[in-house]
């Protein structure tokens, strides 16, 4: 039996693939589907604690729409205003991190 680093690279997952987990309550090796490990993390880490978040500066344009996105966080280069909580546009030379609030993109 091959150890894990002889194993071949995976390139691509799908949802119906078996990942080996070790169960410790159960003492053995047992599978999962990605798709049940996906559901598991969802559920019992949605509220994830980290010391920081970094995004990738963006401008205005590449943002998706705000409308439907409320509480969406984004970082742009190209801001029109710095005014918290004010409705931002592009074409500005102000970097500033702005959210959705489910109409407009807003400062903060």
């Amino acid at each position: 039996m091959p150890t894990i680093n002889q194993l071949p690279t995976v390139t691509q997952v799908h949802g119906g693939d078996q990942l080996p987990l070790f169960v410790t309550n159960q003492g053995d090796a047992r599978r999962c589907s990605v798709t049940t490990l996906s559901e598991y993390l969802q559920v019992n880490f949605g509220a994830m604690i980290c010391s920081s978040v970094q995004t990738t500066p963006i401008t205005f344009v590449q943002l998706p729409t705000a409308v439907g996105n409320a509480g969406a966080r984004a970082f742009i280069t190209d801001g029109s205003t710095t005014t918290f909580a004010a409705t931002v546009a592009g074409g500005g030379a102000n970097n500033v991190p702005v959210y959705s609030d489910g109409t407009n993109w807003k400062v903060g």
